[in-house]
């Protein structure tokens, strides 16, 4: 599948800021890129900078007074489709070492807090079943809610408010994950049909030996998503983090099926 993507920002900011910057897509096995093009308007520094995990890259960029930057790229996913529940789960003393990190509690996602529930709640399920399981609990518990939630809110808040968006769904998957022992990282993502078209946030679970998607907010197929970054949480796959002052005066995301 190929998908179209394209993301122009356009901020205010303090004379002169540094920009820590991550909305390329990711060279990946799974995921090719065809062609790719980043344009940063006059800015004074430009480098790129290995990102979380090894998975795509960052830049570092200083500019002063404006930031525009616009990036289009064409992304071949060669990723099939995966029946979740027939995935088992590796068992703890098992995991390779660079996976371990993430079944620890971290910034936004508590998950210790919820070892109770998903024993009560999940309990008799294993593996891929449980995380289906848990995919579609949050799905059908939470109300996908514009402004509901902002940059400090964590797993606890939202699974107490029952509403979010992306960001917060995709914390709550993580938090029940961990909480089951199952190691789960955050995903920033190009996917197609998501609303209102932004930068998507999911989740990634380790079964079967290897990293799977997962979306619990319902809109995006894991065939279908073009990865970005990942991290332990919202902290580590921000698409922009600016040093400074600055003022959203536009930001604009498209993706589509070539």
């Amino acid at each position: 599948m190929l998908l179209d993507v394209s993301a122009r920002l356009d901020y205010e900011v303090d004379d002169p800021v540094s920009i820590l910057l991550q909305i390329e897509a990711a060279s990946l096995p799974d995921q090719r890129i065809i062609k790719a093009r980043t344009d940063v308007a006059k800015a004074a520094h430009f480098a790129r900078v290995p990102a979380e995990d090894g998975v795509g890259e960052r830049s570092w960029i200083r500019v002063g007074g404006k930031f525009r930057c616009v990036y289009s790229a064409q992304v071949e996913i060669d990723r099939p489709a995966v029946d979740l529940p027939a995935l088992s789960a590796t068992p703890v003393h098992e995991l390779p070492g660079e996976v371990v990190r993430h079944l620890l509690d971290s910034r936004f996602i508590p998950a210790e807090k919820f070892r109770q529930f998903v024993d009560a709640e999940f309990g008799q399920l294993r593996g891929g079943v449980r995380v289906a399981a848990m995919r579609d609990w949050i799905e059908a518990n939470l109300d996908y809610v514009r402004g509901s939630s902002d940059a400090e809110t964590t797993a606890v808040d939202t699974f107490v408010g029952r509403q979010g968006v992306c960001r917060d769904y995709a914390h709550l998957m993580i938090c029940l994950a961990r909480a089951s022992q199952i190691p789960a990282r955050m995903v920033s993502v190009y996917a197609p049909g998501v609303e209102p078209p932004d930068f998507h946030a999911v989740a990634e679970v380790w079964l079967d030996g290897a990293w799977r998607l997962v979306d619990a907010t319902g809109m995006a197929r894991a065939e279908e998503m073009a990865r970005i970054g990942v991290g332990r949480d919202a902290a580590d796959i921000a698409f922009m983090m600016v040093f400074g002052a600055s003022e959203l005066k536009e930001q604009v995301v498209k993706v589509v099926k070539a």
